[in-house]
């Protein structure tokens, strides 16, 4: 059998009613004829939606097919043990031209209750972010269903909800049950598990061109959410070092931010998990096993657990981030 290399794939792009123009303006991606390209699917094993190999003798091949021909040798034993050959993770970047909804999402057990596959943690990195851009991220005070649902009930649901001011590099992370949306002004990478299961709870009276309003899941969210109120939602991190650091560690997925200033040579031969190097700002070519690919910010590579031994050489302030599973 040839061995794995370094992957590349064909990005998957998706109209959003509050998409807009930023995946081609500042990604410099080929949206085509899509008026508000909302996301860009980089990596997905989503059914329906998988990405399909672009480099190499894998070339034209979708992302499940690997997992099952390869198992442990793409995804890594003890991935494959938890996943079977669904890749377990999918990552994008959303261009939020206007607020998405207010939505939550199911864990793992609510998910596999209803059927629906896997739950979705997720975390999102900003790209970019325009002046006063914001996130809603939780409760802006402590919170029951019953009051939950008064505000809600009285169309009143952004009155008690958490809004952060987004600056280019600001992380954070989304645990299902937590209630959520995107404003105006932002791309985003998102990496979250491997599903598409929104509940949509509130969505700005917004009607699309036809005068319809989009569909609302208010019964299926009221199960998922979380009404714990944190004091701090945003992942705080030393932006200005330069040294890798750990962003995200959780049973779905880990994230590092890595920024290379000369050439780094990188072996995962302790970590039984493919990785994922996603570049944010920048760009890197990435040699490994014959392979050079090269990376601009909004470009994906997967290094498969059998060939992670790769060198990254940066260019005009490589940003990284770095994930795999442990």
């Amino acid at each position: 059998m040839n061995t794995l290399y370094p992957l590349s794939f064909k990005p998957i792009f998706k109209e959003k009613i509050w998409g807009g123009q930023k995946i081609k303006q500042f990604l410099g991606m080929d949206t085509g004829l899509l008026p508000n390209c909302g996301e860009v699917w980089l990596l997905s094993g989503v059914d329906g939606n998988p990405t399909v190999v672009a480099n190499g003798y894998l070339s034209g091949n979708e992302l499940n097919e690997l997992g099952e021909v390869f198992m442990g040798d793409l995804l890594g034993e003890s991935v494959y043990e938890r996943f079977g050959g669904k890749f377990p993770i999918l990552v994008k970047v959303i261009d939020s031209n206007d607020w998405l909804s207010i939505q939550v999402h199911p864990d793992d057990t609510l998910a596999q209750k209803r059927g629906t596959g896997y739950g979705k943690t997720e975390m999102w990195y900003a790209m970019q972010a325009d002046e006063g851009a914001q996130l809603i991220c939780g409760f802006n005070k402590p919170m029951d269903e019953g009051t939950y649902l008064e505000y809600l009930n009285a169309g009143k649901l952004p009155e008690i909800m958490n809004y952060e001011q987004v600056d280019q590099g600001d992380v954070f992370f989304i645990p299902a049950g937590r209630v959520h949306a995107l404003g105006p002004g932002l791309l985003i990478a998102e990496i979250q598990q491997t599903s598409d299961t929104t509940y949509r709870i509130y969505d700005w009276e917004r009607v699309d061109d036809k005068g319809k309003p989009r569909e609302l899941h208010t019964d299926l969210a009221l199960e998922a959410i979380d009404y714990t109120l944190h004091p701090h939602y945003k992942t705080p991190y030393n932006k200005a070092d330069g040294k890798a650091q750990t962003l995200v560690q959780s049973p779905f997925f880990t994230t590092n931010i890595l920024k290379p200033a000369t050439a780094l040579q990188k072996n995962y031969d302790g970590l039984d998990s493919f990785v994922i190097l996603m570049c944010t700002s920048g760009g890197c070519k990435i040699e490994g096993e014959g392979q050079n690919i090269g990376l601009k910010a909004g470009g994906v590579v997967l290094l498969p657990n059998a060939a992670k031994s790769v060198t990254i050489y940066p260019e005009n302030d490589c940003v990284l981030l770095e994930v795999y599973i442990e």
